[in-house]
């Protein structure tokens, strides 16, 4: 199955992870643009030499396709950006020869607002003015009109502008998806809060016929599983079932609609027993609030004895955002049992967990020619950085630093655990900050 793939930015979860998890099957081609192409957190991908790599693919079974790298140059350009709305669809009307009468999944985000002074990953003025853009946002949107605000009118102005034109370009899909230019096609929700112009926007793509969804890294993997059509019968178990109905940090829906949102955007078939499922979908819930290990917030840790399911199954461990549970993980490491047939994931928000799982999950299973060793290879991954480093390394440094020592007992424990060699294993940090790691296997 030859598959193109075009990730959002070159993170190490949109970058490599679709590069792991199809390497489980041997069947499948991953056409990936190089690396290099690609935006980073501060680079803007290059749009021109994409498009020239997209009109020399062979034959593709399937386009998995973010839209803003080619529209903005990446997730984040997409806020930062200054082209105008017709520069952005004269650049875009390109792509409508190359994906017409073809299998085409794509998905485009909903411009976020975050509730921070860090212009990071937002305009230079976010520094400044990123809680009180917020609030104006948010108010507006609770209220039905925009309060008073000390906002400087020029930066008021521009921030609006910037969300005006995302929008336009995200109505512009939705008039190609009359045309039967996609197969799928999702706009994405990240960072929600209850009230805000990005839930406005939501709500009116939904109007219009548009389908979206909370999340935003994990969609390009969701919608991998979703090109791989075959029908898996999946049964979801919760750890703390009383309280499945809370809502995730960084989300607008509880932990169940998220996971049955993920299931059905990939392609799989929710059953209410376990004796029907061909595999069990293990769910490490929180009680009441998620913890979040970035923000130093707690939450109860798992402090059960794990009995896994009789039927194949995998964790999502989202007790936590940002990281594993070490109540949970310690759990598994100890216990008897082998650990999950079908993969681990505690990466980052409830969506990028549960999307990125459900992708393994599906490839492993419709496998055509498995390779064992790409699967073991992709769970030391998970694990080493859900667990070894974003639970409990990266708490004990105060900027990138050379973390090999620190994550020699987590190694050991990961290879023993899964009966691999003992492979050497080096750190990287791509964007030059904590938040996320490269972990290199030799």
């Amino acid at each position: 199955m030859n598959i193109c793939f075009i990730p959002i930015d070159n993170r190490p979860v949109c970058y490599n992870l679709a590069k792991d998890i199809c390497a489980i099957d041997e069947d499948i081609e991953l056409f990936i643009p190089p690396r290099e192409y690609l935006g980073s957190l501060t680079k803007y991908a290059n749009t021109e030499i994409i498009f020239d790599w997209l009109y020399h693919l062979p034959k593709m079974d399937a386009f998995i396709i973010s839209l803003d790298t080619l529209a903005y140059g990446g997730l984040i350009p997409s806020r930062r950006i200054n082209d105008s709305l017709d520069e952005i669809k004269l650049r875009m009307k390109r792509l409508k020869p190359l994906i017409r009468g073809k299998k085409v999944y794509a998905f485009s985000s909903i411009m976020r607002i975050s509730n921070n002074n860090c212009n990071e990953e937002e305009k230079e003025y976010w520094k400044d003015w990123g809680k009180k853009i917020f609030e104006y946002s948010f108010n507006s949107s609770k209220y039905w009109h925009p309060p008073k605000t000390d906002i400087p009118k020029e930066i008021l102005h521009d921030y609006l502008n910037t969300r005006k034109r995302n929008f336009e370009i995200n109505k512009m899909y939705l008039e190609w998806q009359k045309e039967d230019l996609f197969d799928t096609l999702i706009f994405s929700k990240d960072d929600c809060a209850e009230f805000g112009y990005n839930v406005e926007e939501a709500k009116e793509l939904e109007a219009l016929g548009g389908i979206t969804k909370t999340g935003a890294d994990e969609i390009p993997l969701t919608l991998l599983a979703r090109a791989i059509e075959k029908n898996i019968k999946i049964f979801p178990v919760y750890s703390e079932p009383g309280y499945k109905d809370c809502i995730s940090n960084y989300e607008d829906v509880s932990i169940e609609k998220s996971v049955l949102g993920q299931l059905d955007l990939g392609g799989f078939n929710v059953v209410n027993k376990e004796k029907d499922a061909d595999i069990v979908l293990v769910i490490n819930n929180f009680v009441e609030k998620q913890g979040e290990l970035v923000m130093d917030w707690d939450t109860p840790l798992y402090n059960k004895r794990f009995t896994p399911p009789s039927k194949p199954y995998a964790i999502a461990d989202v007790r936590y955002a940002n990281g594993a549970d070490n109540g949970f993980v310690n759990q598994l490491f100890k216990s008897e049992y082998p650990l999950p047939e079908y993969g681990y994931a505690g990466w980052n928000t409830s969506a990028n967990t549960i999307g990125s799982l459900l992708a393994g999950i599906k490839v492993k299973y419709m496998a055509k020619q498995y390779n064992d060793e790409a699967f073991k290879r992709l769970q030391i991954i998970r694990y080493l950085d859900d667990w070894g480093y974003q639970a409990n390394v990266r708490s004990l440094i105060k900027e990138p630093c050379d973390i090999k020592e620190l994550m020699h007992p987590f190694e050991g424990k990961v290879f023993s655990k899964l009966k691999t060699p003992i492979f050497n294993v080096d750190y990287k940090y791509p964007w030059n900050r904590k938040f996320e790691i490269e972990v290199v296997i030799h």
